[in-house]
């Protein structure tokens, strides 16, 4: 009885299990759940078990039986991509894998419902949006940079796509996902809102050969940013560049004097020749002014000086006027009191008001007209 025993060999398969029953490593057949009592008196029989849990079927020779067995077609899916293709393999309604272009991929068929959608890569290689935001939980990172070039663009800016170093497309505002499969990838982010640009500490000579350092501002924007990185590889760079080229050549056809006097004209007559210049290469300068003008020292103080000597001319003029107004008033006033004695007694009455107004006591001796007199002889004295 017991070497009848060691004629059979028993397997158990699980309810969630599948088993491949291999002869002298030939496939025979699939075992599905339940006890397996099999004659294998020569011990030339092995099972290989599956735990249906994990839906992805991997075996050393998985080609060679797909190919050459049609029955498993009943048990496994296989899914076959071209050089060109991308799939997304669905697993109970969730995305659960991403599938490499030019690979087979073998799933169980019975416990999970398995859907894979090919995507064709060839010229349209953007990832779905609405799959955008479940890669990071069907890959680990380490797949996930390897397989997709992801990227978000911030509101007021826009992404250069860059493939194999060729730009491809403009990317507006929000998350973007591309296969990098068979290509390489690059996202350049440009900034759309107003910036700012300094040229500072200039060393130039004026036409009267006056040394002067000046500070320079511009606003701009970029308005076509295809246009800008086909025209130029650094727009800013470039920007800079005219700007200290139009500034030299603005401040060398001037004279100092003229230069302090339209600070304001400089930076309009810089704004003017720029702004061409820039259009030219997608970018739009809206303004343009000189922040500071810095004299040598002792031009400065020479500078002074000449204000110096006009602010006092200007004060003695104004002095002189004040003056001759002064006087005129005067001869007015004494023409006035001439033709008219009743306003000449007015105006003694109002000198005798302010003469009694700071003195205690008053003793008048020969009547009001006696005092009158004596203040108006006090007066010719002084």
């Amino acid at each position: 009885m017991r070497k009848l025993w060691k004629l059979y060999t028993k397997w158990e398969i699980a309810d969630h299990e599948r088993g491949l029953l291999f002869q002298r490593d030939n496939f025979v057949r699939v075992l599905m759940p339940g006890t397996h009592r099999l004659a294998d008196p020569l011990g030339r029989m092995h099972v290989d078990k599956y735990d249906l849990t994990n839906p992805v079927f991997e075996h050393p020779i998985d080609e060679f039986l797909v190919k050459t067995h049609p029955e498993l077609a009943d048990h496994l899916t296989v899914v076959e991509l071209g050089d060109r293709e991308v799939g997304l393999a669905h697993v109970d309604g969730k995305l659960a894998d991403v599938l490499a272009p030019a690979t087979r991929t073998i799933f169980w068929k019975g416990l999970h419902k398995v859907r894979v959608h090919v995507q064709d890569v060839s010229d349209d290689f953007a990832v779905p949006r609405e799959i955008v935001g479940l890669l990071g939980r069907a890959l680990p990172l380490t797949r996930l940079a390897k397989a997709v070039e992801l990227t978000h663009v911030s509101d007021g800016h826009v992404g250069l796509l860059l493939v194999d170093g060729v730009l491809e497309r403009v990317l507006e505002p929000g998350a973007h996902a591309f296969w990098k499969w068979g290509r390489g990838l690059q996202v350049r982010h440009l900034d759309l809102r107003l910036q700012s640009l300094e040229v500072s500490g200039q060393e130039i000579l004026s036409k009267d050969k006056v040394s002067l350092r000046l500070n320079l501002t511009a606003g701009f924007r970029v308005t076509d940013p295809e246009r800008a990185f086909h025209a130029v590889p650094d727009f800013a760079d470039f920007l800079y560049k005219e700007l200290q080229f139009a500034l030299r050549e603005a401040v060398g056809t001037q004279t100092l004097d003229e230069i302090l006097a339209s600070k304001d004209e400089l930076g309009q007559s810089i704004h003017r020749q720029v702004r061409a210049r820039a259009t030219e290469v997608g970018l739009e300068v809206s303004s343009v002014g000189v922040k500071d003008i810095i004299l040598p020292g002792e031009m400065k103080t020479l500078l002074n000086q000449v204000v110096e000597a006009e602010k006092q001319a200007q004060a003695n003029l104004i002095r002189r006027r004040e003056e001759t107004a002064a006087t005129r008033s005067l001869h007015n006033t004494a023409k006035m009191l001439e033709r008219s004695p009743t306003l000449l007694r007015l105006k003694e009455l109002e000198a005798l008001e302010k003469v009694t107004e700071r003195i205690d006591k008053l003793t008048v001796f020969g009547g009001l007209d006696g005092v009158l007199h004596q203040l108006v002889k006090l007066g010719d004295g002084d």
